[in-house]
């Protein structure tokens, strides 16, 4: 792909349809710099060329919302010059981005706690969602200083201040007002997870939305994730079946009425 420009144009030979929301894990950039005697910014640069790929990618295979974990609530535990390389690239990819990405329709959200990003990044974050808010292509939604037990805290003081406010009865509480109170309320959850870099587990990452995403994981660092992973990755979603709590037979009726 070059790097000038991005080519988000549907892939005419994209297949089976679906899934509408992947949602990705980005792991492996410190190990893939040192397993090159890199540092480790190096592998956060080669993370973002990976982003750009599969960016490009999941717009021509027709994916509605790709969510990326950029950058979690306990990644701000790492080394503080880490942490300022990590902000700094993220702040200049955005400049160097969105004016492509809105040439191509993409719609650009920032979800996690914006306070902690500092003043210049938040103000970038908010002329860039701004910029691409009413475009009707795919949406690309960026997890930074995010964690799933914060969002879902958030919700739950949303519907405590509500029923402080004799708002709502705690009676009535159900599950659609807490998801109502989520980050990603008005996106449909995500059809697949993809973790890189061989760790098999979520890290506090969309706990809610996750609830019935298929979880796929791969060993290959994230700066090495190119199409062919992800196409790899499509086929082993397009091989699962999908139940919802349903047992196959329901699932055969229902495709047959």
């Amino acid at each position: 792909m070059s790097k000038a420009r991005l080519q988000l144009d549907e892939d005419p030979d994209q297949g089976v349809s679906g899934p509408d929301h992947v949602a990705v894990v980005m792991d492996g950039n410190g190990r893939w710099a040192s397993r090159r005697f890199m540092p480790r910014p190096a592998g956060h640069r080669a993370g973002v060329e990976a982003a750009r790929r599969l960016i490009e990618a999941c717009g021509r295979k027709g994916v509605k919302v790709l969510t990326l974990f950029a950058f979690s609530s306990e990644n701000w535990r790492r080394p503080e010059e880490e942490v300022s390389v990590l902000m700094d690239l993220f702040l200049k990819t955005l400049e160097k981005e969105a004016d492509k990405l809105h040439e191509h329709r993409v719609r650009i959200r920032l979800v996690g706690e914006r306070e902690r990003l500092g003043e210049r990044l938040c103000r970038q974050v908010e002329r860039v969602e701004e910029l691409t808010r009413n475009n009707d292509g795919m949406t690309l939604v960026v997890a930074a200083s995010y964690g799933g037990r914060w969002d879902i805290t958030q919700a739950a003081k949303a519907i405590a201040a509500r029923v402080a406010a004799g708002e709502l009865d705690a009676d009535a509480i159900t599950e659609e007002h807490l998801s109502q109170g989520l980050a990603l309320a008005d996106l449909p959850p995500p059809d697949l997870l993809i973790r890189t870099g061989g760790e098999q587990r979520i890290s506090n990452f969309l706990l809610w939305q996750l609830a019935y995403a298929e979880l796929y994981f791969t060993p290959t660092l994230w700066p090495d994730f190119d199409v062919k992973e992800l196409d790899q990755a499509l086929a082993w979603y397009h091989g699962r079946e999908r139940r919802f709590g349903l047992t196959s037979e329901q699932l055969g009726q229902a495709s047959r009425a």
